[in-house]
């Protein structure tokens, strides 16, 4: 297995999945600009790289990520509040819901306030029964950052995410799986197996361009009528028979083999 070293970020690729783990444990993998900066470039290699066909994101040690790191949040809250900026970044904060591939989030420990957003902005989140989550944000004095408003209450409803935006309490993992949080509870040693197991399933077994759309057709349905995506699933549906893929995965089936589908490309740039 291939492991590359960074300061903030370490990348392992196992196969055809990714293995992304946010790497400052002495912080319990506290967000800074840095951080941000390599996860977002290692994401978007990933997303170009057609040997990757899915990825997973977890913690070094003890945390997924214990939200922004406190020197950094210290400094804004001591500055002029005339003289704050919302700061320039080369991709948005929200980039991680742009990838193309599956995204998954293994959650190793705590995940608390921005640590919270970034594993609401993969597509699947598997977790440690101990694992503590927390939005956080009211009890420093914040309103609800970075789009978990409109996240959160679409994942588990109103009730349930007024209740953990407006008390910020601490929940765990069993809790965060009973509301929905979570999508699937693992032991802690086999956590990162067990998530890199079902990427691996994932890439093995399902078509890229599938994948794809499918996500792109589940963020657009959260914001439409029902109508409108049965009609957006009919557009897509024509276009899809008309993919190699199609062929592909019926022929796969009728043989009894594993499929060989088309590989994503890298992004069309203009």
């Amino acid at each position: 297995m291939l492991q590359e070293s960074t300061d903030t970020v370490l990348a392992e690729k196992r196969g055809p999945v990714l293995i992304l783990t946010l790497n400052r444990p002495d912080r319990l993998n506290a967000w800074n600009d840095t951080l941000e900066q390599r996860y977002f470039e290692l994401l978007d290699e990933a997303d170009n790289d057609p040997g990757v066909r899915a990825i997973v994101v977890t913690g070094a040690g003890r945390g997924f990520c214990a939200g922004a790191d406190m020197a950094d949040l210290q400094q804004v809250s001591t500055a002029d509040a005339a003289n704050l900026e919302v700061p320039q970044r080369n991709r948005p904060r929200e980039f991680p819901l742009s990838v193309r591939k599956p995204l998954i989030a293994a959650i190793n420990g705590a995940a608390a306030g921005l640590g919270l957003v970034e594993a609401l902005y993969c597509d699947l989140r598997f977790s440690a029964p101990d694992a503590k989550f927390t939005t956080a944000f009211v009890r420093r004095g914040l309103i609800a950052e970075y789009g978990i408003a409109w996240l959160l209450p679409r994942l588990i409803g109103r009730g349930r995410a007024m209740d953990l935006l407006l008390s910020g309490r601490i929940i765990r993992g069993e809790e965060a799986h009973a509301m929905g949080l979570v999508d699937r509870i693992c032991p802690p040693e086999t956590l990162l197996d067990e998530a890199v197991a079902y990427a691996t399933e994932l890439a093995n077994h399902c078509s890229p361009t599938a994948m794809r759309l499918v996500k792109s057709q589940i963020n657009r349905a959260m914001d439409s009528d029902f109508a409108t995506a049965v009609a957006v699933a009919d557009d897509l549906m024509l276009s899809a028979f008309g993919h190699p893929d199609s062929t592909e995965g019926v022929m796969s089936y009728l043989e009894h083999r594993a499929p060989a589908f088309t590989p994503l490309g890298p992004i069309a740039t203009d």
